[in-house]
């Protein structure tokens, strides 16, 4: 994460302000208020789009500024219905999602572990082992759908609740399930079924 241009502030201080009024004051163009909301939440927007396994290392930065410079126009949109992380997320997700369709970046990331090392101690140590296992489920995700793979980074592995996750692509709870399901049972079938 080395590329991301910090939002230039303009004057006043956001640091007192809540969640809620900061995404309203971006929503009049309010650059300071941009900027609170970047310090607040550029790392997790860059955690999230960093376990999308079809956005590769080097579009990692261009989707978390990208994200960021897409809030002012859509931040009027916010119902409050859920945080404004998780409303942020969906943000970087729809991102993140134009950003695939647009560019066809896929299996860059694992090209470059694959060309690795191709020596292996004769007894690895946890390290290696969880290294594989990682690179395995990096290539499950790959084969899943796109709601699939989103319901699994977001309620899996970034842990936000699941009730957040279906008002933020505004589908019935039952849908978010149904797709987290089917996502974790395509998961431990492909690893039950791999040697390692």
């Amino acid at each position: 994460m080395g590329r991301l241009i910090p939002l230039r502030r303009i004057s006043g201080d956001s640091a007192d302000l809540s969640d809620e009024a900061l995404l309203a004051a971006c929503a009049t163009g309010d650059r300071t208020a941009l900027g609170g909301l970047f310090d607040r939440f550029h790392l997790a927007v860059y955690r999230f789009v960093s376990r999308l396994p079809a956005i590769d290392e080097m579009a990692r930065d261009d989707v978390v500024q990208a994200t960021f410079l897409e809030l002012p126009r859509t931040a009027a949109q916010f119902q409050g219905h859920s945080s404004v992380k998780t409303w942020i997320l969906g943000v970087a997700s729809n991102v993140a999602r134009h950003q695939m369709r647009s560019e066809q970046r896929r299996r860059v990331n694992q090209d470059q572990f694959a060309a690795g090392p191709s020596v292996v101690p004769e007894q690895p140590d946890a390290e290696v082992d969880r290294h594989r296992l990682l690179l395995r489920i990096a290539d499950v995700l790959q084969t899943l759908p796109h709601d699939q793979q989103l319901a699994l980074v977001l309620c899996d592995i970034e842990q936000l609740p699941g009730v957040e996750v279906a008002r933020m692509f505004e589908i019935p709870e039952g849908t978010l399930w149904r797709r987290l399901h089917m996502a974790r049972k395509a998961l431990r079938a492909a690893l039950a079924k791999r040697p390692g």
